[in-house]
């Protein structure tokens, strides 16, 4: 199956794998060319404004109503949804984890899903859960479709080719991906392991944020979303099918492939995106901005200005500004904050937080810069400096996050990660100069 793809965000797309498969001028006609299905798959209701509806017209080699059958309960035990009700003893506090192993037994990218917190209600389709995932098998004749929302994956190790009903998409660290509410996948390893993070977004799906002030460009340009070109399998073959639904996963066995879509149009759509194509702006006279100007892309909620979840990263830039504390400062927020690191250093950690790791920065839990991270930058040479080598990101909602036993238990988690801030001593001593001495 071919890889290609078609850029843009939100765009009305349109494509087929066979010459003439792609209906023109309807939407259904009577005979479908190539004996073809016609279905629409809607991401949003059909009286969704102009704006915001979302969905894509496929033509298929069987309807999807041939991609079910009798279910029954499947277990992914790790995967959790919100609200969950697991009982564990990890107090409230900042909390950090080094990285989760690779698994040694044979464990595919679902079944390599490890939720660590949760947020909002699945069942209302609000919030959010992050997961890390860990992979070292190919999921052979088995294909997934999550109804209670989209997927962000974030490769950290390893990259993921994601065969979609849509297309095949092939995403690697410093990408991102999307697989909307619905969608039906499989994911392959070709380099044999993968790890990282996913965010599931119970919620309005995501988009671009608005620029304001900053005008027409930067931050996620448009052009730089890629949407995979059609690719179909025609594999009379069994195959296993798993759906997550309300929080619980459902599994039934097909006699064929469900990757038989032969030609889409629509808005309703996978797609990739290059991190290190991101255009940070930022302070080029004084203080550090807030950190929404690294937003890649936000669901809202409603409320105006209060995302469901912003999907924020800290890429490589430069820092310029004047008589200023450069990197994010102290503070505590009325958002939560999972965050990552895809490779090289975070800016306010000096030690502890490294590639494959996490932190949880609850609302209203103070937390910033590590002790040698604020001396460093206390009293460094205030010239014009390039973070190199970095790539951090933040998956940060309204809700609280809530920890799950897995994540409350796992032997990675750092019981001393609030020590970092230890040795930021008192240095007020009654006088305009205060105490600077190391």
């Amino acid at each position: 199956m071919k890889t290609a793809y078609m850029p843009g965000f939100g765009n009305d797309f349109e494509t087929e794998a066979l010459p003439g498969a792609l209906p023109q001028g309807q939407n259904s006609p009577q005979r479908c060319a190539y004996g073809l299905y016609a279905e629409q798959l809607s991401g949003s209701p059909f009286t969704a404004p102009r704006g915001s509806n979302e969905r894509s017209w496929l033509y298929r080699i069987r309807p999807s109503v041939r991609h079910t059958g009798r279910f029954q309960a499947a277990k992914l035990d790790l995967w959790k949804s919100a609200p969950h009700s697991e009982d564990h003893s990890l107090p409230l506090g900042q909390l950090r984890w080094n990285p989760i192993p690779l698994p040694k037994a044979a464990t595919t990218f679902i079944e390599g899903m490890r939720t660590i917190t949760t947020a909002g209600d699945v069942n209302g389709q609000t919030g959010m859960a992050s997961h890390a995932y860990v992979a070292n098998a190919d999921m052979v004749d088995w294909h997934f479709f999550n109804a209670d929302g989209e997927l962000l994956i974030v490769p950290e190790m390893g990259r993921l080719r994601l065969v979609t009903e849509m297309g095949v998409i092939e995403v690697e660290p410093n990408e991102i991906c999307i697989i909307p509410r619905g969608m039906l996948f499989r994911a392959e390893l070709p380099d044999g392991t993968a790890r990282g993070y996913c965010c599931e977004n119970y919620g309005a799906k995501f988009t671009l944020p608005g620029r304001g002030p900053i005008g027409a460009n930067c931050l996620a340009n448009p052009r730089d979303f890629k949407t995979p070109v059609a690719a179909f399998e025609e594999k009379d073959t069994p195959t296993r099918l798993t759906i997550k639904w309300c929080g619980k996963f459902h599994e039934t066995t097909l006699p064929h492939s469900p990757i038989d879509v032969v030609a889409w149009h629509g808005n309703y759509v996978p797609y990739k995106y290059d991190l290190r194509t991101f255009s940070p702006v930022g302070a080029i006279l004084f203080d550090h901005p807030d950190p929404s100007i690294f937003t890649v892309l936000t669901a809202p909620s409603g409320e105006e200005g209060t995302a469901n979840i912003d999907f924020v990263i800290f890429p490589p830039r430069w820092m310029v500004a004047e008589h200023s504390f450069r990197p994010p400062w102290y503070h505590r927020n009325i958002m939560s904050e999972f965050m990552g690191l895809i490779h090289g250093r975070y800016d306010a950690k000096e030690e502890g937080f490294v590639p494959g790791g996490m932190s949880l920065h609850n609302m209203m839990i103070a937390h910033g810069p590590d002790t040698s991270g604020f001396w460093k930058a206390s009293t460094a040479e205030l010239k014009p400096v390039k973070l190199e080598n970095t790539m951090a990101f933040m998956f940060e909602t309204r809700y609280p996050q809530h920890v799950t036993r897995y994540a409350a238990e796992l032997e990675t988690l750092q019981p001393d990660y609030a020590d970092c801030w230890a040795g930021l001593r008192k240095r007020f001593n009654g006088t305009p100069e205060g105490d600077w001495r190391e």
